[in-house]
């Protein structure tokens, strides 16, 4: 009796030292596997980081693909690191897979987004200070996001636009050339004469330092409305003047028509009373 459990008490301990030797060679190997693989996530990450700056990526986009690289190396660490224990990797990689499809479609729209943000960080449709307008969308850029763009309207009011509705329909930036053009309509009375007008406003364009010499400004006649003869001044200026330019002309035709004894018409209405309708009002 004394000898049966002598023998297995020895079996006991020769297999939790047996047990012991081989859990933990595998928490040593896992522990250093999982340091080397955390090391080796960041030197990655720090590298693919110097790359971008050298390439001149844009500094919204270098954080999230230096973010997707250190993890998808740590996720492939924690991988290995299961295996060293038994853990089947083929049945962890299938539920990450469905996981990650159940997320993907949960998150369609924000995944969309994200897609929409990432094309617009590379091929730079707009970029940080250009004013953009997208149908209900306009403003100022402040920052382009991953998920959505922050912009500042004309009002001084913040507007955050989902990325997806900006990259899938057209798209106009206003700040992306050097120069703009303005056009600016002005009436003259039919009693006139538009030669002497036209004179007079393509004098205040040339008198114009902000105005571009070339193409040169000119000044049409573009129509013959009810109450006047509409005339356009076309002239070219840089496009952080525009506004400026625009805003000083305006106020400046209306003294140029003056000066030449030429008049800006409001609509009028002219009555006509025949001899009969004077006999009936008579009566």
């Amino acid at each position: 009796m004394n000898i049966l459990a002598v023998n297995q008490l020895s079996s006991t301990w020769n297999f939790l030292l047996e047990s012991s030797l081989h859990y933990g060679l595998n928490a040593v190997l896992a522990i250093f596997t999982l340091a080397v693989g955390w090391w080796l996530s960041s030197r990655f990450a720090n590298a693919l980081d110097r790359v971008m700056v050298r390439a001149s990526l844009d500094a919204t986009l270098r954080p999230v693909l230096r973010s997707v690289l250190l993890w998808l190396v740590r996720l492939v660490t924690l991988v290995a690191v299961l295996g060293q224990f038994g853990v089947q990797t083929a049945s962890i990689v299938a539920v990450l897979g469905a996981a990650s499809l159940a997320i993907g479609l949960a998150l369609q729209g924000t995944l969309q987004n994200i897609a929409a943000g990432m094309m617009l960080l590379l091929l730079r449709p707009f970029q940080v200070g250009e004013y953009i307008s997208n149908g209900s969308i306009e403003g100022t850029v402040d920052e382009i996001g991953l998920f959505a763009t922050k912009l500042t309207k004309a009002d001084g009011i913040c507007l955050f636009a989902p990325n997806n509705q900006l990259w899938n329909s057209a798209l106009t930036n206003f700040s992306r050339n050097n120069t703009r053009r303005i056009d600016m309509p002005v009436g003259i009375s039919y009693k006139d004469n538009p030669a002497v007008a036209i004179q007079a406003l393509k004098e205040l364009l040339l008198a114009d330092e902000r105005i571009l010499a070339t193409p040169a400004p000119f000044v049409v006649v573009t129509d013959h409305a009810d109450s006047a003869v509409m005339l356009n001044l076309r002239a070219w200026t840089t496009t952080s003047q525009y506004w400026e330019v625009r805003w000083s002309i305006a106020q400046k035709v209306q003294a140029a028509l003056a000066a030449v004894n030429c008049t800006i018409p409001f609509p009028m209405r002219e009555l006509h009373i025949t001899r009969e309708a004077e006999a009936k009002l008579a009566a």
